[in-house]
């Protein structure tokens, strides 16, 4: 072959070749790891060109979207979720994972564990929001889903003065079966719960039979104490104003602050005591407290606020398991916290602030809850499982709704399931637990409340 051949030849080989290399090259496009992106700027752009702002009902939803998440930033983050952080993060941090599970756990003597559970999330008297904080503490120390979920319940729902308050103000009969009722809710749930996912607590409780005992840091009498006080910190701070002026829930109302800052006085002591805190650090964060009570008496989240900043200045600076303490109860927060604000903004634009409108129209809530019917209770359950009620403020709704022809079935029903559940609850919950876990006990709180809202709408109309 000549050498004009040869030459020929391999201009033509070597096109062949990179039309051969361009058909075996893969793709620079990966859509697996674009769609998803992609489909979050499409509908962002979507929904940004076709936004309502014209729409009068739209605009009004947007401002008690705002409105809701300002109020309960001022209402609920200090004086609830704060408090509850840092119990959780003592949980995570102080209390043993063999402790929780031999009171919590999976193998525990059901009696001992569901009452335990139960007990203790009734006694908080806070929402459905700040017992999260305390139910990922236990959860995350090894308790069984059962008791967490009893806990979880009976937390918001089993609330003594929200139930003396209903029967006081929506009736006997309604209080008593709302008492009643939430309290078998959180056993029978929970109970369910766990036989819903028995295999996973079967192999929780095998793996806690080969736990070492754990190392003991200070006697359980102490961690008693100490773990009482904040929880009397977080009761007396969220104590709510009674509807009347007398009485012993509006005594308690009258001296909450000084019960206050009386546990937080004993909190201080136990941290120089137990926690190695230097005596300096205490008394510095408590002068700073009482001087700003005493000039602002009338705005005591100024000194609220300012006794969080000094706790945390405390535990920070002070090395050792006070560090542990702040690392665990940030955990939580970082956590929880965008969760409850994005679920907070929904539930607002959705249905508003109390006695406010949103999206969805009150009266289209109170034309569809009338009688006894099912889809009236199964609305009422549904509902109340979506809106926010900060603690109490479930009765005055139900006082409204029942003036706007609500039957007594579908109040009972909205009274079971919206206390225990909201929007924001329950993406974290979801968080937590997963989406099955989550989804089966939505589903629960959802049927049980709708099944004991017609049994008792078929007695008292």
């Amino acid at each position: 072959m000549s050498n004009a051949t040869i030459t020929q030849k391999i201009p033509a080989a070597v096109k062949e070749s990179e039309e051969i290399e361009k058909e075996v090259q893969p793709s620079l496009i990966d859509w697996k790891t674009i769609w998803k992106p992609l489909s979050v700027i499409v509908g962002g752009f979507i929904i940004f060109f076709w936004l309502p702002v014209d729409n009068s009902r739209f605009t009004g939803a947007v401002i008690e979207s705002l409105a809701l998440a300002k109020w309960y930033a001022q209402e609920h983050v200090i004086l609830c979720l704060i408090p509850a952080f840092f119990i959780a993060g003592a949980i995570a941090c102080f209390v043993s994972q063999a402790a929780v599970m031999k009171y919590l756990g999976a193998n525990a003597k059901k009696v001992l564990a569901y009452g335990v559970a139960s007990v203790s999330g009734s006694i908080l008297a806070v929402c459905s929001c700040t017992i999260l904080p305390l139910f990922a503490g236990i959860w995350k120390r090894g308790a069984g889903l059962g008791p967490a979920i009893a806990f979880l319940y009976s937390g918001p729902a089993i609330n003594v003065l929200a139930i003396v308050l209903t029967a006081r103000v929506l009736g006997l009969a309604i209080g008593i079966a709302r008492a009643v009722g939430a309290i078998i809710f959180s056993i029978v749930i929970g109970l369910i719960m766990h036989f819903l996912f028995r295999k996973e607590e079967e192999a929780k409780a095998q793996a806690a039979l080969h736990m070492p005992e754990p190392n003991v840091e200070r006697p359980l009498w102490q961690n008693v104490i100490y773990f009482a006080t904040m929880v009397f910190i977080l009761i007396f701070a969220t104590w709510g104003k009674p509807a009347e002026p007398t009485g012993l829930w509006h005594a308690i109302y009258s001296i909450k602050w000084l019960m206050t800052g009386l546990f937080a006085v004993i909190l201080g002591v136990l941290l120089i005591v137990w926690f190695k805190v230097r005596a300096y650090k205490v008394g510095l964060a408590g002068a700073a407290v009482l001087v700003l009570a005493l000039l602002f008496p009338r705005e005591p989240l100024i000194a609220f606020s300012t006794g969080i900043i000094g706790l945390v200045w405390i535990i920070t600076t002070t090395r050792g398991e006070t560090e542990n303490w702040f690392l665990s109860s940030w955990d939580f927060t970082k956590q929880i916290m965008p969760l409850l604000f994005a679920g907070v903004l929904v539930a607002g634009l959705l249905l508003g602030r109390p006695g406010s409108e949103g999206l969805i129209s009150s009266k289209w809530v109170s034309g569809l809850v009338g009688g006894n019917s099912l889809w009236a209770n199964l609305f009422a359950s549904v509902a109340g499982a979506f809106m926010y009620f900060a603690t109490l403020t479930e009765v005055p709704i139900l006082q409204g709704l029942l003036g706007s022809g609500m039957g007594q079935g579908p109040a009972l029903a909205l009274l079971l399931a919206g206390p225990a559940l909201s929007l924001p609850n329950m993406l974290v919950i979801r968080s937590v637990l997963g989406t099955k876990k989550t989804i089966a006990y939505i589903t629960l709180v959802v049927i049980m409340a709708t099944i004991s809202g017609m049994i008792f709408g078929h007695f008292f109309r």
